[in-house]
């Protein structure tokens, strides 16, 4: 079996395969399918100040080989998620705190607390399903530079990563923001904003109106906007968007990605993460590569 063990800004992933924030809870109820320790990490649901219980429904439509969402951060708050499930998911596998605010005191305050407690912080300000706060911080390159200096100052044990918005001018341009604000790593992409119409009803189907779009369907997106990050920075890069089988996760990091993230693939496939990371193991495996590490940033271009 090929080596599948990753390391980023110091942090030991026992593979590249990471479940990405807001699909997979803080990990109990994937664990009482498999032992969640077969995921290379945990990125948490987005964890604010004070509990949050999200947006009206209906907050999830499907779309054409996409889902949308506009949960709205449902979420206990941090200190909920310290007491009662962060010990408890680090005795499982790494643990990436995701961190939202409505300002930048909030994204300040939510680092200091978890600093040394998490492997790592994500910072989310690039969610797309909520009226205020962290989709604007993630937009202006200006503003992610910003809010990823203010943060790292809080943040004096743990790495931080900053997940970046793809509804942007120009994503190596934010990537090199956030570089700039002394960002660990950076993560990609967040959802796109998009809108499904009930025809009958002449009304969105989202009470929300618009809401994230995720799934296999913005690949292609993601896979470009990853290649072209990785190339403006010289920090990690975790890439995500529309992974589905070991394949898509090679070709990720082929164009740069150190690791991925799997999201909406766990609602179709709850035993996607073993399987995305046993299908990588195969594809190594058959092509004579010992150690996953050795595909990274291997792209050609025509």
């Amino acid at each position: 079996m090929s080596n599948l063990s990753v390391n980023i800004c110091g942090v030991n992933f026992k593979n590249p395969v990471i479940a990405a924030s807001g699909t997979y809870g803080f990990g109990r109820e994937y664990n009482e399918l498999y032992d969640i320790s077969k995921a290379g990490g945990v990125s948490t649901k987005g964890l604010t100040l004070e509990p949050r219980s999200g947006n009206p429904v209906p907050r999830i439509a499907e779309g054409k080989s996409v889902i949308l969402n506009a949960v709205g951060l449902q979420n206990p708050g941090v200190e909920e998620f310290i007491k009662n499930d962060l010990e408890w998911l680090k005795g499982k596998t790494t643990v990436i705190a995701n961190v939202a605010g409505r300002t930048l005191e909030d994204y300040e305050k939510i680092c200091a607390r978890l600093d040394g407690l998490a492997d790592m912080i994500e910072l989310n300000i690039s969610c797309p399903n909520v009226r205020a706060g962290g989709m604007a911080l993630g937009i202006k390159p200006q503003n992610v530079e910003e809010v990823t200096r203010l943060t790292k100052a809080q943040l004096k044990k743990t790495p931080l990563c900053v997940k970046l918005s793809p509804n942007v001018e120009s994503i190596a341009t934010n990537a090199r923001a956030a570089q700039n604000g002394g960002a660990d790593c950076i993560s990609l992409i967040n959802t796109l904003t998009g809108m499904v119409v009930d025809i009958e009803r002449r009304r969105p189907l989202i009470a929300n109106n618009t809401g994230g779009v995720s799934g296999a369907g913005i690949m292609p997106i993601a896979l470009r906007m990853v290649y072209e990050a990785a190339h403006a920075v010289e920090i990690p890069v975790i890439g995500m968007g529309g992974i589905n089988s070991g394949r898509d996760a090679i070709a990720f990091m082929m164009a740069g990605a150190a690791a991925v993230q799997v999201g909406t693939a766990n609602f179709t496939d709850v035993y996607a993460i073993p399987r995305i990371a046993d299908e990588m193991n195969e594809w190594l495996d058959s092509h004579n590569i010992d150690d996953v590490n050795q595909i990274v940033n291997t792209l050609v271009l025509n």
